[in-house]
């Protein structure tokens, strides 16, 4: 079993810049997908970034494409999301994702969750 929990969130300004945390507990495997999702108030889960534990390859939203990072730390078993020029529609919960199956961006394809944590980005 994977546990995950985020950290890093907070009040930011518009153009600004931050970096989410996902530390997990509990053996990831290398085929493993580690994801990013975030939730808008009053709104669906979305998908954010995706990438392999043991593989370069990764997944970005078309949204976020260009200003998010998501990367990993295998020696500290964590997972982060670099977030720049953030704009108001980036405002969310973000939680971080762990799937034993394929990469995708359906929230169903992933296993275990971390309990989120929240980003509001400001004028």
């Amino acid at each position: 079993q994977v546990q995950l929990v985020e950290s890093g969130g907070g009040l930011v300004q518009a153009g600004g810049s931050l970096r989410l945390s996902c530390a997990a507990s509990g053996h990831i495997f290398s085929n493993y997908v580690m994801g990013w999702f975030r939730q808008p108030s009053g709104k669906e889960r979305e998908f954010v970034a995706a990438m392999y534990w043991g593989a370069p390859r990764t997944d970005y939203a078309d949204s976020v494409k260009g200003r998010f990072t998501i990367s990993r730390d295998t020696a500290k078993n964590t997972v982060y999301l670099e977030m720049n020029s953030l704009n108001l529609e980036d405002t969310a919960v973000y939680y971080c994702a762990a799937s034993r199956r394929l990469m995708g961006t359906m929230a169903t394809l992933y296993d275990y969750w971390g309990q989120g944590t929240q980003v509001t980005v400001s004028t």
